[in-house]
């Protein structure tokens, strides 16, 4: 196997799958990435047994082979090269040679036959949609996703599929996020799979918010996302996602409209002074105003007042203000909506313009 090909051409893909590549490994071959030479182009493969990820580049005059190259140390070579360099790859033996300039490195190697890859999937859905558009939903929602849950079914995100439309869903138990796109076809049936977190993390670092399409291929075990020259593919969560719609309050008819960043410039001064545990504050709301008070151990006090379009009278309700302020940052539009209804009861947050994201936060008793 051996390619020459210019630095800028090599690192992107590079940088594109080595992601996927865990620091520690069960197996060695795992630290490697698959580079397969064959009809001139160049496939990059890395995984990590769960998440896989395959770039391929067209490169001229690229002699057929396949070996596996320590993925760290070829990404961190090629991204220390001068811009504009040529480099000239090949396979001498069980060793990988690479020049550029006056540079030469040589790398140790392990066979392609070790390196484990995801056979075809068991196809049951397709359907296709702007990437910029399924970037957005999961920019949306993934801050939501819980971290090493013993309910391991919250370490990832929902992609509901459902007649013409695609829902990305997110919770951690405390807090639920939820954004949704129409789809320019319909699906046969509803269909659900949970997509672990590190796949959802993977996939916010490819998209781009261009006007691509990419194409998401459902399996039953599997996911694969198809990108241009990408190719992503994840194994599925298996589990049973909680009810979403179940947690969104129907009954949260106290409406409350205020300036989106007024009010998250707002709890962010007010959470200085909020119990660093359980960063509570308190939201009280009167006619046309709403007022913030965070507390703390040390007897110390924050209140800000802001002007609010709102008929509701004495209602305080407590929220985490770590919350609050994610679900107001994943948000869109100049204006936001919060729906209450009583002090025991989770909130709705949503753009006064926008239905289509919406988040729904517990209430914390201060």
């Amino acid at each position: 196997m051996q390619f020459g090909i210019q630095r800028e051409v090599l690192l992107k893909p590079l940088q594109q799958v080595v992601g996927v590549v865990e620091r520690r490994q069960t197996l060695p071959v795992l630290a490697n990435l698959l580079v397969q030479a064959q009809d001139g182009k160049v496939a990059f493969t890395g995984t990590d047994l769960e998440v896989e990820m395959v770039a391929n580049i067209a490169v001229e005059g690229a002699s057929d082979g396949e070996v596996t190259i320590p993925a760290r140390k070829l990404f961190d070579i090629v991204r220390a090269l001068p811009d504009g360099v040529h480099i000239d790859l090949a396979l001498n033996g069980e060793r990988v040679a690479l020049k550029a300039g006056r540079s030469r490195f040589t790398l140790a190697t392990l066979p392609a036959s070790e390196f484990p890859t995801i056979d075809d999937i068991e196809l049951v859905e397709r359907v296709s949609l702007p990437e910029a558009v399924l970037k957005d939903l999961m920019d949306r929602t993934a801050f939501a996703m819980a971290n090493q849950d013993v309910r391991y079914y919250l370490n990832g995100m929902l992609l509901d599929l459902n007649e013409d439309t695609l829902r990305c869903v997110a919770t951690d138990g405390h807090r639920l996020a939820l954004a949704e796109t129409a789809l320019s076809s319909g699906v046969g049936s509803r269909r659900q799979i949970i997509i672990p977190r590190k796949g959802v993390m993977e996939l916010i670092g490819l998209f781009e918010a261009g006007d691509g399409e990419v194409e998401l291929e459902f399996g039953r075990n599997h996911l694969r996302v198809r990108r241009g020259e990408v190719t992503f593919t994840s194994k599925l969560i298996d589990g049973r996602f909680p009810d979403y719609e179940a947690v969104i309050p129907i009954g949260a008819d106290k409406e409350v409209h205020l300036q989106r960043d007024a009010l998250r410039a707002a709890l962010q001064r007010a959470a200085i002074l909020s119990n660093e545990k359980y960063r509570g504050v308190k939201l009280e709301v009167s006619p046309n105003k709403l007022r913030i008070i965070a507390h703390n151990p040390e007897q110390e006090e924050a209140v800000e007042e802001l002007e609010a379009e709102t008929g509701v009278d004495d209602l305080a309700v407590g929220f985490n203000v770590g919350y609050l302020m994610d679900a107001l940052g994943a948000l869109a539009g100049d204006k936001v909506q919060v729906n209450l209804r009583d002090a025991q009861s989770s909130c709705l947050l949503q753009s006064s313009e926008d239905d289509r994201i919406r988040h729904v936060i517990m209430p914390l008793r201060l």
